[in-house]
């Protein structure tokens, strides 16, 4: 029994060779779907009254809210059109371009991401490729006007500051090892 009837899932008696009177496929796969939502809509319903009976009013509510979204789903039409869609080869078509295309899309990022390079390097790397006259580590740029070889030469190297020469390797840890110790690790 269909809980919605329009023209569209109204039954019609095809003529032909193989078919012998039956429905088309899209009717049957409609009507299936129909029942299973209504079924599982009125066990639903059923738990949700057994969940009442037991005092348990707010699950209970929750449990039939849960159960009527069939029956809507039925009575709003996108269960007929599920049902329309699923038995078309051209859906099935499209999901599978669909998938390839995902496939790709995560090939290509898989490869990207074994190269190294990720998206914020590569545009670094463009904006360096377009800042080509500023050295890295400059403040200015290194073309102007009597900045040759000479000059850079005659500039004295400043000292590296305390801190830099106080660091050592094993040093970075050191916060690290006082917080274990203070929990007794």
């Amino acid at each position: 029994m269909s809980l919605r009837w329009t023209a569209a899932v109204a039954p019609t008696v095809l003529v032909g060779a193989g078919w012998k009177g039956r429905t088309p496929l899209r009717l049957e796969a409609v009507m299936l779907a129909e029942t299973i939502c209504s079924a599982v809509s009125a066990a639903g319903l059923g738990i949700a009254a057994v969940t009442a009976y037991r005092k348990r009013f707010l699950t209970a509510t929750r449990i039939a809210a849960y159960s009527l979204v069939p029956v809507g789903l039925v009575l709003t039409g996108v269960v007929e059109w599920v049902a329309g869609i699923a038995f078309k080869p051209s859906v099935w078509l499209g999901f599978g371009v669909l998938g390839l295309s995902w496939l790709l899309f995560m090939t290509t990022r898989a490869i990207e991401r074994r190269s190294g390079t990720t998206r914020a390097e590569r545009k670094a790397a463009r904006a360096a490729g377009r800042n080509e006259a500023v050295a890295p580590g400059a403040s200015a740029p290194s073309l102007g006007a009597g900045a040759g070889p000479a000059a850079t030469a005659a500039k004295p190297q400043s000292k590296p500051k305390k801190k830099q020469e106080a660091a050592a390797p094993g040093d970075d840890f050191s916060d690290i090892e006082a917080i274990l110790k203070k929990h007794g690790i």
